[in-house]
């Protein structure tokens, strides 16, 4: 990697944070910026410059990662520190908004002769911490040398996907309908297991190894029978990635039956007090609740190795 390579963060949150942290791991000079600045100053410590507006950030980047919450969060973001970006940076954008987001936001760029790669990443939290994240990316060819050393810092592989931007954001929406899928899949057979008094782990015994197995059902199985929903990907997060999912197919005109109901269960785990919680809590949308049809609430509780004291 170069040595003179500059790389900006703009959005130091769940994921933005991991990026700078792997680039900083990876020897790569690193501005960040975030819009509550208490979130990036931990970065200072690790070697980052923490900038006080995003135009100051970008003024010497050679790249510039956005990682936001949605479309209008990165424009808005983006109106600030597009005019200040150096003649010859490229903005790489990883947040999820989609083949109509990313259309806006690439109009954005080329709007102001801005080079733009649309690179989604997968993965959550630890992930983006360690730099193994898999990145999902559609650009012009001439930029992949550009970016591809900055990818690498945070990913452990890049699918190229398309050399115009869009697709890459259209694959994401893919394995988000999946991941969202899996996990209300394994929701769902968790606390049918709680409610006929079986002991949970049971399930994921049951499973591990074999053909129905994933790793993924583990980890998010571990948290719900825990009930640790500290989040690794967040709700709120995937709750938009499947209205992007529904709003994307309803244009091209595929069946949402089945992403309409992983929407109402997603709503249905959200906390009362806004607490933001890991996708992990919709196993809360499952569980069988004082006076319901199918029992009460102590029916659902974790039995055997599990149970509470």
């Amino acid at each position: 990697m170069s040595d003179d390579l500059r790389v900006t963060v703009l959005g130091t949150g769940t994921m933005g944070y991991g990026f700078a942290v792997s680039l900083l791991r990876a020897g790569v000079s690193t501005t960040v910026w975030n819009r509550s600045r208490e979130k990036a100053e931990p970065l200072g410590e690790l070697g980052a410059k923490v900038a006080d507006s995003p135009a100051e950030a970008v003024r010497d980047a050679d790249v510039v990662l956005t990682m936001l919450f949605d479309t209008d969060a990165v424009v808005a973001v983006m109106g600030e520190a597009i005019e200040a970006m150096p003649a010859g940076a490229v903005w790489v954008q990883s947040s999820t908004v989609g083949s109509e987001g990313t259309a806006r936001l690439a109009g954005l760029a080329e709007q102001h002769g801005v080079a733009f790669v649309d690179a989604p990443v997968l993965g959550t939290r630890k992930p983006a911490l360690a730099g193994k994240l898999v990145v999902l990316a559609s650009g012009p060819e001439e930029l992949r040398p550009r970016v591809q050393p900055v990818l690498d810092a945070i990913g452990t592989r890049t699918v190229w996907v398309a050399d115009r931007p869009g697709p890459a954001s259209q694959l994401k929406l893919v394995t988000n309908a999946w991941i969202a899928t899996l996990t209300a899949g394994v929701a769902q057979s968790v606390a049918l297991a709680q409610v006929w008094g079986l002991d949970p782990q049971l399930f994921l015994d049951a499973i591990d190894g074999g053909q129905p197995d994933s790793p993924y059902a583990h980890v998010k199985g571990a948290a719900m029978l825990s009930g640790d929903y500290e989040p690794q990907f967040e709700l709120a997060g995937l709750r938009k990635d499947l209205e992007l999912v529904a709003a994307e197919a309803r244009r091209a005109g595929a069946p949402t039956a089945l992403v309409e109901t992983l929407e109402h269960a997603y709503a249905a785990a959200v906390d009362e007090h806004g607490t933001p919680r890991d996708i992990a809590a919709v196993v809360e949308a499952f569980r069988v609740r004082s006076g319901g049809a199918g029992g009460t609430e102590s029916d659902a509780a974790p039995r055997g190795r599990h149970a509470q004291p």
